[in-house]
């Protein structure tokens, strides 16, 4: 499994790749075997004028089956990345454990 990490309109520091690579290690870890891609999109959608702006897109590609997409907006980026990681780990759990039972 590959994590890919992009920011757009900010600077990625390595405290918010840490985070991430650390969040989406916890959510989709148990399942590693069974993903081949993680990316991770990180951006400042109004920019400088604040708000809740922060983005954060997370697609997970498990094969065999459709992408994974979740979507978070917060007004903190390390918020956007723990709501997004959160539902991918409990969207991937129930979509694999259905996979399980048709099988």
């Amino acid at each position: 499994m590959t994590t890919t990490i992009h920011a757009r309109g900010f600077e990625l520091t390595d405290g918010i790749h840490d985070h991430v690579q650390r969040r989406v290690r916890t959510a989709v870890g148990r399942f590693g075997d069974k993903l081949t891609r993680v990316v991770v999109r990180l951006t400042d959608v109004n920019g400088p004028r604040g708000g809740v702006d922060k983005r954060c897109l997370v697609t997970v590609t498990v094969p065999g089956q459709s992408d994974l997409v979740v979507k978070a907006l917060k007004t903190d980026l390390y918020a956007a990345v723990d709501c997004a990681t959160g539902s991918v780990a409990r969207t991937l759990a129930r979509r694999l454990k259905r996979l399980r039972g048709r099988r």
